[in-house]
């Protein structure tokens, strides 16, 4: 499943994993863990905290990230904050965001940029932006730990 959201901005599950298959991508924004974190930085299981790469690592036009879609809020702001800059660096090409099953994290990300960044869906709070991105994609279902990690923490995203 492959959505796009905004000019250029597609929303996937592992379809989206990599231009194999998906025709010209500008880059990628890897949101899950397993298996793409896994792979970019050669581990299995856990990463040890004071990795360099713990959090997300860098390839090329490749952004992956280390995390799961988990039922309580534990996300680091860092990580948010790296992927709004990936998409903001790559704003105008054909840019992919995608995690395992496409509902959650993945059009998280997008709808946090499309707010944030772009400016062209409520930027004022989470519930706001997230009504007004449930209008480019029905299927948006964010986890309860990500909805309740943007709930509180949206005003310090930018």
């Amino acid at each position: 499943m492959l959505i796009e959201v905004f000019p250029n901005l597609i929303v996937g599950d592992m379809e989206g994993c990599g231009p194999l298959g998906v025709g010209n991508v500008g880059a990628v924004t890897h949101g899950c863990k397993n298996p793409c974190h896994l792979r970019a930085v050669g581990y299995t299981g856990s990463l040890p905290k004071d990795h360099p790469e713990y959090l997300m690592a860098r390839r090329g036009d490749d952004l992956y990230l280390n995390i799961v879609d988990a039922p309580i809020p534990i996300f680091r702001r860092e990580i948010f904050v790296a992927a709004l800059d990936f998409l903001d660096e790559h704003a105008g090409s054909r840019t992919i965001v995608h995690c395992n099953n496409g509902l959650s994290r993945a059009p998280s990300i997008a709808c946090l940029w499309l707010a944030k960044r772009a400016k062209v869906i409520p930027q004022e709070s989470w519930l706001d932006a997230k009504a007004a991105f449930l209008t480019r994609m029905p299927s948006f279902k964010p986890g309860l730990g990500i909805d309740t990690f943007l709930t509180e923490h949206w005003a310090a995203l930018a």
